[in-house]
């Protein structure tokens, strides 16, 4: 009986604390994920902005710096997450993953169908391994660098169908426009493509709109 008995209060003390244990986020992108040197990352406005709201959440990822843990890999593309991206998620099975992808290719590829085609992959690899993900999907963020991202808008008109299909079969995901409102003129560093700090401070407050009403029903 006394095993019985304490066997169920361990029991409770285990649903107790995974029922405490704060929603994961796994950022997922290239460099604009990543973050560097000479640039400003959206995650150091991101997580800041997210404490000041009082919610609880939690980065995951494999790599780490001073704004948090996240899955970012500079020059890398759509195909690279793809292929990573089982082994990824297995090791860090976040509730919610934040994917902003679309960059490293070249306009003269005609890149768009196949990055469509990786990122419903990595969504469906993803949600293989956990029904309940909620995918962030992000349109990105628009750059100068001409005429080798010239393919971006054809890419974000395809993201968005994308989701509004994925949407229609029943999975939770949430469309981001990063590139509404984001101006690669006043909103990139001088390469025309990486975010200054008007350029990432305009991405947190879109990953914010999204994230705030997801992180509360946490």
């Amino acid at each position: 009986m006394i095993k019985h008995i304490l066997a169920a209060i361990l029991s409770m003390i285990h649903l107790a604390a995974c029922a405490a244990e704060p929603p994961t986020i796994l950022a997922l992108g290239d460099s604009i994920t990543q973050g560097g040197k000479t640039y400003v990352c959206y995650r150091q406005i991101l997580v800041p902005e997210l404490r000041k709201r009082g919610v609880a959440f939690r980065f995951i990822g494999p790599r780490t710096d001073q704004a948090s843990a996240h899955a970012g890999y500079g020059g890398r593309d759509t195909k690279y997450l793809l292929s990573i991206s089982k082994e990824l998620y297995r090791k860090y099975p976040a509730d919610i993953v934040l994917i902003h992808s679309g960059h490293n290719s070249f306009s003269k590829d005609k890149p768009v169908a196949g990055i469509i085609r990786d990122t419903e992959a990595i969504i469906d690899t993803m949600r293989k391994i956990n029904p309940d993900v909620t995918i962030v999907l992000a349109q990105v963020i628009t750059a100068g660098k001409l005429p080798k991202y010239s393919y971006i808008p054809e890419l974000n008109k395809g993201l968005a169908t994308l989701a509004a299909r994925l949407v229609k079969r029943g999975d939770p995901i949430v469309l981001v426009n990063h590139a509404d409102g984001f101006d690669w003129k006043t909103d990139t560093i001088s390469d025309k493509v990486h975010p200054n700090a008007s350029g990432a401070k305009k991405m947190a407050a879109q990953w914010m709109h999204a994230l705030i009403p997801l992180l509360e029903k946490k």
